[in-house]
Formats: C-alpha cells, sequence, structure tokens
C-alpha cells in the first residue's frame, strides 16, 4: 500500500513500488485527463506536477511519489474557475485532436508558475518535451503568452 496525495486528497492505493505513476492515476483513481503517449518520458503526454515541477508520470515508480504533492490536469483548476493556462488554450483554439492538451497545459503551467514573463526561448525550452502532432506549436506559444499577461495582470496569483 502507498498513500499518494494527488488533487490535493491523500489516497490509499495497492501498487507494486516500481508501477508507473500514470497507471495508478489512470486504472487506480480513474483520473483519465494525463495520458499514455509513449512510455519513455519522449511526448509529454504524462505529464503532471511533483511539488510543482512538470514530471513525466511514465516512467516515475509510484513509490517515488510518496510524501510529494502531485497534481493531475483535473486537480489544476480551483473548483469551477478554471487555470489561465487552460482558459488561454481555449481563447487560443490550441487542440486539434486534443490528445497531447493535458500535458502541454500542465509543462505550461509549471513554467508560469516559476517564470511569470516567459521569452519564445523560455517557452520552447520548458515545452521542449511536448510533441503535438498536429503541429499546433504557434498557438500554444500564444496561449503561454496570454496565460502569462492574465496572471501578471492580477487575474490569479
Amino acid at each position: 500500500m502507498a498513500k499518494l496525495t494527488i488533487n490535493g486528497t491523500v489516497r490509499e492505493v495497492a501498487v507494486e513500488a516500481d508501477t508507473p505513476l500514470l497507471w495508478v492515476i489512470r486504472e487506480q483513481l480513474e483520473l483519465t485527463g494525463t495520458k499514455f503517449g509513449c512510455g519513455m518520458a519522449q511526448c509529454g503526454a504524462c505529464t503532471v506536477h511533483l511539488d510543482g515541477r512538470a514530471q513525466r508520470s511514465c516512467v516515475l515508480p509510484a513509490a517515488r511519489a510518496v510524501g510529494h504533492e502531485i497534481t493531475t490536469i483535473e486537480g489544476l483548476a480551483r473548483g469551477d474557475r478554471l487555470h489561465p493556462v487552460q482558459e488561454a488554450f481555449i481563447d487560443q483554439d490550441v487542440p486539434q485532436c486534443g490528445y497531447c492538451q493535458c500535458g502541454q497545459v500542465m509543462s505550461a503551467a509549471a513554467l508560469l508558475a516559476k517564470q511569470r514573463n516567459p521569452t519564445d526561448a523560455d517557452i520552447d525550452a520548458a515545452m521542449s518535451g511536448n510533441i503535438c502532432r498536429c503541429g499546433t506549436y504557434q498557438r500554444i506559444r500564444a496561449a503561454i503568452k496570454q496565460a502569462a499577461g492574465r496572471m501578471a495582470g492580477g487575474v490569479r496569483s
């Protein structure tokens, strides 16, 4: 048994220590926003926050997440209010197929939590591990900039 704090709630799960956190999140906790993409931490579809930092859950053993705060896409919003990155993704009409969207949003939110006014180079570096097969990278960048502006303007701290 392992106790994991996910989206602010402590959950006890029966899991082998080396089971990837992704499968605990999706299969045991039924939080399916976190996606399986490559299984090798290369595509970013499985991105969650571990203590506020973007992490690939497909290669992170669940045992290493014990004692840490895990946030999935389902926990990013505050009640009925979307996170500014989620709002900006909608405003900028970012998703096409939408498969990568949750991982993209989680990586972008982690970037903006530590750097409120990122440059294009900062965005490229932070998002380089997130692959979008539809090629919406320019809209993703625009959404991140929009969200940064909203956050800097006091819309959300």
